[in-house]
This record gives C-alpha cells, structure tokens and sequence, in this order.
C-alpha cells in the first residue's frame, strides 16, 4: 500500500480494508488526503506485529514490497500467521534478474527506459545516472534494489517453506503497470525456468495458506 491508494479504491467499494505502511510519513500523507482509512505504521517483519494488528485476515495484498524486504523469513512467517486458515495472499514483485528490477523506471530521464542497468558495475551506474541528472537517491536506490532482490526461484522457496498453495501465477514481459506508465499493452511470459527469471519482467501469484 502507498499512501492509501489502493486501500481507498477497496475502501470506497465497501470492503472491510486495513493498510500497513513502514513509514510513518506514508501513513500521514494517506490520512490526511482520506482521514476515513485505517491506515497504520507497521513493519510486516515486526515480531510484535500479529499482537499489534490483533486481526487475522480473509486476504493479505502484498504489492511490488517483498523485493525491497530483506528478511524474507520473518515476513513470510508472519503474513502466514496473520491470515485466516484458508485465508488467500496475492502478491506481486519484479524477478531479480529481469530488466526493471532496480526500478529505473522511477527515474525522470532516459535512465528510466534503459534495462538491466542494474546489471552494471556500481560506478557505472553511479556514472550514467549523474549523466542523466538523476537525484543521489535514485541511483542508489537502484543498486540496492538489486542487491536485496527477490528471483522466482527464491520466491517459490518461500512459497514451500510456508505452506502456502499456488491457485494462479502470471508471469509477465509487459506489466499490466506498464500500460499506466508507459502506455504499452500487457503481454504475458511463459513459466519456462531459467528464461523465466530474465525475461519476466513481473510475477503476480495468488496464494492459499495451508493448514
């Protein structure tokens, strides 16, 4: 959830809906433009989190965040104890190794269209990027994107390790995300191992938890 966005849109269908941010200047900007949502400043890898939400839940909706998660197993673990026994996760992530999973994309020149720039040596991606007059942050933000990125591989490890059942997984080339931001037609990838982890540029998974 970033800044309330998509908890609004579910919010304003009637859907009983809470949204966690890890910064609490996430939550402050949502409540301010929509004050009537629960939103709270949580880290999903937090201990404590499953007594500080005392809630179990239906479906847990987790988007383009577990990439950025470190700690894979403390946030695996506990979006499993928070839902329901046959409660669904629906997540979405960029694959480690394909052509955005720095999320250049974010960036305001040319440098947002160029792939696997995080495939560079840092000093050249430090070079390129202040070529292009992209901010500090940015830049680094696209190496440590990569360094902590998650493959589907590694994504399917966790899936086994918690007991959670595949009921649909799309792979994409083209993102449906990508239609917003660069105006260009989703188009799917085949689950082809391998060729999967460098040419899928999206993983969308619906999953069951099971008991």
């Amino acid at each position: 959830m970033r800044r309330g966005g998509f908890v609004k849109v579910l919010h304003d269908k009637g859907i009983k809906i809470k949204g966690i941010e890890l910064e609490q200047s996430r939550v402050n900007i949502a409540n301010d433009k929509a004050p009537e949502l629960d939103i709270i400043q949580a880290d999903i890898t937090d201990l404590n989190i499953i007594e500080k939400l005392n809630e179990k839940y239906d479906l847990i909706v987790m988007r383009d965040a577990i990439e950025h998660i470190p700690d894979r197993d403390k946030a695996f673990n506990n979006l499993y104890s928070l839902l329901k026994n046959d409660g669904y996760l629906f997540i979405t992530f960029s694959p480690r190794f394909s052509g955005f999973a720095g999320h250049q994309q974010n960036a305001k020149s040319i440098f947002r269209y160029i792939p696997y720039v995080h495939f560079l040596p840092n000093f050249l991606i430090r070079f390129l990027g202040k070529s292009l007059n992209e901010k500090e942050t940015l830049i680094n933000h696209v190496i440590e994107n990569y360094k902590i990125a998650l493959s589907i591989n590694r994504f399917e490890y966790f899936i086994k390790k918690y007991s959670f059942q595949i009921i649909k997984r799309d792979l994409f080339l083209f993102r449906p995300i990508y239609k917003i931001r660069f105006g260009v037609t989703p188009l799917k990838f085949p689950n082809i191992p391998a060729l999967r982890e460098f040419f899928a540029f999206g993983c969308e998974c619906l999953l069951k938890k099971k008991v």
